[in-house]
């Protein structure tokens, strides 16, 4: 993420044509790309703070299934955007960031044993913010990202439960 956001800068070649369009054939790219662009420093590190975070618990918790959860909430979420989301751009890794948020505090709820259900109490606790996200409402916030981020958190953390 920071790599393109400071190529972008450097190189002064905007990069963010290849975010997500919904239903487009050149949108299709930024189910790659669209985590990796950001509009702004603040939105870059708005993004990488949590994703940093987040992820490290993710894979120092349940390392035999974060990969998975990773790849849900990166490919599906960016599929989903393409084929729901309203037509506009979409850039930012917050479709990222709420799909490991749910997973985590999911699980814990799911799986019910004290390691998970900390876990879901400490995401809860510096992030239960987020929930205002999936609801529509600054016209140029991803909020179906982050609805489906969501969406695709509570999938994978019924579907993976049983595996970690």
């Amino acid at each position: 993420m920071w790599l393109f956001y400071l190529g972008q800068l450097f190189l002064t070649f905007p990069l963010s044509h290849l975010g997500i369009v919904p239903r487009t054939s050149f949108g299709l790219a930024g189910i790659i790309f669209a985590p990796l662009l950001h509009g702004s420093y603040l939105h870059l590190v708005s993004n990488s703070i949590p994703l940093l975070v987040l992820g490290t618990i993710l894979f120092l918790f349940y390392n035999d299934i974060a990969a998975k959860v990773f790849g849900y909430s990166y490919l599906v979420t960016g599929i989903l955007v393409w084929l729901l989301g309203r037509s506009a751009l979409h850039i930012g890794a917050s479709g990222l960031v709420y799909g490991i948020a749910f997973f985590l505090f999911f699980i814990g709820l799911s799986k019910k044993d004290f390691k998970s259900l900390a876990i879901s109490l400490v995401t809860v606790f510096f992030y239960g913010g987020i929930i205002y996200g999936i609801l529509p409402g600054q016209e140029f916030v991803s909020w179906e990202s982050h609805l489906f981020g969501a969406v695709v958190g509570i999938y994978c953390s019924f579907n993976f439960m049983k595996k970690k």
